[in-house]
């Protein structure tokens, strides 16, 4: 018979310890433990400040922090400095996102750790690369408003951020990607690097497309919402009962079906509308003629209509609602996370599969040092050593 054994996960055997907080650097980790390796999430005593937001920042943890180890040290004592360099000796990569400085400050830089291990491989997430602004405290936000997203998001005079933390997430993938590559540049040299991903060059990274348009055209991009759009049909219908639809249609041949779908073949034998980029300068008297046909139908029956024609289009979903999708909870796109009381949720998986499967949760979010004890005794610390650090408020948990 032949052999259905799972495969490994790509990166089974790779350890990483990590120093990181809030996002940026979690999702670096998580997106590591994701694709099979060990990770070792380092805590303060008290925790990652992330188990306690509250607000938008609530579902932090579980969000970040799946398939990961957690041992909690102090690291303003020596000894919690010892404990972790005896991890890091074990690591093949070490992560971390804290303010420039602070992990020179603690002996477990860069520089430092690769005289002990030059094939450490080393991932710092920070604000910004090196130059002019790296002494600059960065957020999500604050790259978003000085790096033109917050401007193309929002309505002219009203930069807007964009609805979900895009670069520390992203951020945190570059850095993973950065990791993965040095893997494989250590197969081949026997050396590691220090790998280093920011929020701000991501920011500009998603910029990019408005920038190179503008190098195209020599016009400025105009925000999104006030952008000219590419495609004549392409936008948000307030139809039946109030409800809003996004409906599009994006070639002629998609107009075409659009147009005999609904009745509409007065417009279809306009000679002013005849191809995409007429129907976008007849935008101005197009779109209410479409707005006002398009009114009197329910969503659902758009979308019927829509779905059956292979036309796109979109309901309008709050976040709250994807725990019902179908199709994320038919394809295995959500799995049962522990959340920061004890409770169960769903959580979204990595959007892609390996081998047809998306990769799971081997570990549920971390107890605070659930993983301490054993951690310390695999790096040859004793049953008096550790009671003698839990003692001394140096680590805590199991």
């Amino acid at each position: 018979m032949p052999d259905r054994t799972t495969p490994p996960l790509p990166y089974a055997g790779i350890r990483v310890v990590e120093f990181t907080h809030m996002v940026m650097g979690p999702t670096c980790g998580m997106l590591l433990g994701d694709l099979g390796a060990e990770v070792i999430k380092v805590e303060p005593i008290d925790g990652d400040a992330t188990r306690r937001l509250l607000g938008s920042g609530a579902g932090f943890f579980p969000t970040f922090n799946r398939n990961k180890k957690s041992i909690a040290l102090d690291l303003k004592k020596p000894e919690g400095v010892q404990a972790a360099l005896r991890l890091i000796a074990t690591a093949d990569i070490v992560s971390e996102n804290f303010k420039p400085g602070t992990m020179k400050k603690l002996g477990l830089d860069y520089e430092s750790l690769k005289k002990l291990d030059p094939r450490l491989i080393y991932v710092s997430h920070k604000g910004f690369l090196p130059g002019p602004y790296d002494h600059r405290t960065a957020l999500d936000e604050v790259v978003q408003m000085m790096g033109g997203l917050a401007y193309m998001t929002g309505r002219i005079g009203d930069p807007l951020r964009a609805g979900t933390s895009v670069n520390d997430i992203m951020g945190g993938m570059f850095g993973a990607i950065g990791a993965m590559a040095a893997l494989r540049q250590r197969e081949q040299t026997g050396e590691g690097c220090e790998v280093q991903s920011a929020l701000f060059e991501n920011n500009i990274f998603l910029v990019a497309q408005h920038m190179m348009q503008f190098a195209a055209t020599g016009k400025a991009a105009d925000p999104m919402p006030s952008r000219i759009s590419a495609w004549a049909v392409y936008d948000v219908f307030t139809v039946r009962d109030g409800e809003q639809i996004f409906l599009a249609a994006v070639s002629d041949k998609q107009w075409t079906i659009f147009c005999k779908a609904f009745g509409l073949e007065e417009m279809l034998a306009d000679p002013r509308l005849k191809t995409n980029n007429d129907r976008v300068l007849a935008r101005d008297w197009m779109m209410p003629m479409l707005r006002s046909h398009l009114a009197g139908h329910s969503a659902a029956e758009l979308a019927a209509v829509f779905e059956k024609n292979e036309l796109p289009f979109a309901p309008i979903t709050k976040p709250q609602d994807l725990f019902d999708d179908p199709h994320l909870n038919a394809t295995g796109g959500l799995a049962p996370v522990r959340m920061n009381d004890g409770t169960e949720s769903k959580v979204p998986l990595m959007p892609f599969t390996l081998g047809g499967e998306r990769p799971g949760i081997r570990l549920q979010p971390p107890l605070l040092g659930e993983h301490g004890s054993a951690l310390l005794r695999e790096v040859g610390y004793s049953e008096d050593e550790i009671a003698a650090l839990k003692q001394q408020h140096i680590t805590t948990g199991d």
